[in-house]
């Protein structure tokens, strides 16, 4: 089912428009020299496919390797043959690399010397961001485009022809719902799309039912716990949480869940949220927040859900405030940029005179000097708790002077 030509290709319409930097790398003149190429996108978006497509197009000589089980030695091999070819018979090499964030730095380095003199072209794949996973230079040297997941009705085109291909389910029927289902839980990979269909084709006779099609493809949902799938699922959870929107909460919840997220890791970012998001607003957010990591930690998991749940739903729906938040990381600018005044004699552990001692007051607060600045540093909102807080503050700062 790979595309053999351009034309063939499914999504990616903005890199591959005729004119675009890609298009004409891969149609373009077979001669003269290129970049490298650092192709990011998730899985099944086609980074294979194109670096394929590019090395047909410089009718060069193409080595495929895996991070995951080459070694430098092997990357040597392939430079040391790539020199011989340049210099027999002037053939390029394009080493296409998948995967290259497994790849160590001092494994990428040993690209670096063979890139730069050209001996090797390198296209490399990643599912992550490569601002984090590829050292520096090998990015300076290199084109980098961003894949895009296929769009649900371009992952139904793939299946379609899948199913009409002489060699693949040509005579099976598949129900409507079947291949919307599994378009859906695709979530814009082909190579899974196509493995999902071939997984409820041979649990039918005559036609995939949704229930075959549901059936064969459990525990399939797309998720990468260590990729930028997790980051992009755990952003919107929290986002989603702070807006108050619980059931887009409880849906990413689900999303991590079922996707085998660490929930000790969720529960962490859970009690993150309480104190930067909730603050004093709701002063139990964080007491609840922490109470839940606690369970989850001893009961672990299926039941684990419930408490995350309960957390996730009553931190959406408490009320927001990050003043403290902002309180915090205002003092510390100050502090940073040379705001260090004297403690006041009064206040200090030895040699103290003149302090004056708070519960000597009926209100329990008396007028004196805690620290020479002028900042203010909390500002309590009107939201939950805080709106008791401001009042207290006003009260306070009266009796303070300030």
């Amino acid at each position: 089912m790979r595309p053999k030509e351009i034309s063939e290709v499914l999504g990616q319409g903005r890199l591959i428009k005729p004119g675009s930097p890609l298009h004409r790398l891969i149609t373009g003149d077979k001669q003269g020299s290129w970049s490298s190429i650092l192709l990011w996108g998730p899985p099944g978006s086609g980074k294979t496919t194109i670096a394929r497509l590019i090395s047909n197009s410089k009718d060069a000589h193409f080595v495929e390797l895996s991070a995951i089980s080459a070694s430098v030695a092997a990357v040597r091999d392939v430079i040391e043959a790539a020199k011989k070819l340049r210099e027999i018979y002037d053939r390029p090499t394009i080493l296409f690399l998948d995967e290259i964030h497994r790849f160590s730095k001092s494994q990428q380095d040993s690209l670096l010397g063979a890139v730069e003199s050209g001996v090797i072209t390198l296209i490399a794949a990643t599912t992550e961001n490569p601002s984090f996973s590829v050292i520096k230079p090998l990015i300076s040297r290199s084109l980098v485009f961003h894949l895009e997941p296929l769009a649900k009705e371009e992952l139904l085109q793939l299946m379609e022809r899948a199913r009409i291909a002489p060699e693949g389910l040509k005579g099976l029927v598949f129900e409507e719902q079947a291949l919307e289902y599994i378009a859906r839980i695709s979530a814009g990979d082909a190579r899974r799309a196509l493995t999902l269909m071939e997984a409820a084709a041979n649990q039918a006779t005559e036609s995939v039912t949704l229930e075959i099609a549901m059936e064969s493809s459990e525990n399939a949902i797309a998720y990468d716990p260590d990729g930028d799938v997790h980051y992009d699922t755990i952003s919107a959870f929290i986002k989603s949480v702070r807006g108050s929107d619980t059931d887009a909460a409880i849906h990413y919840l689900a999303r991590m869940i079922v996707g085998g997220e660490d929930p000790k890791f969720i529960a962490r970012r859970l009690m993150i949220l309480a104190a930067e998001d909730i603050g004093l607003a709701d002063p139990n957010a964080i007491v609840i927040a922490g109470a839940v990591a606690q369970t989850v930690e001893r009961i672990g998991m299926p039941e684990g859900r419930i408490p995350l749940a309960e957390a996730t739903i009553y931190l959406a729906l408490a009320p927001k405030s990050n003043r403290a938040y902002e309180a915090i990381n205002a003092a510390i600018e100050d502090v940073q940029s040379g705001l260090l005044p004297q403690i006041p004699s009064a206040l200090r552990s030895t040699g103290a005179v003149g302090y004056k001692y708070p519960h000597d007051n009926p209100v329990g607060v008396i007028k004196q000097t805690y620290a020479e600045i002028e900042a203010s540093y909390y500002l309590p909102s009107n939201h939950g708790f805080e709106r008791t807080l401001q009042d207290r503050l006003k009260a306070v700062q009266e009796i303070l002077g300030r």
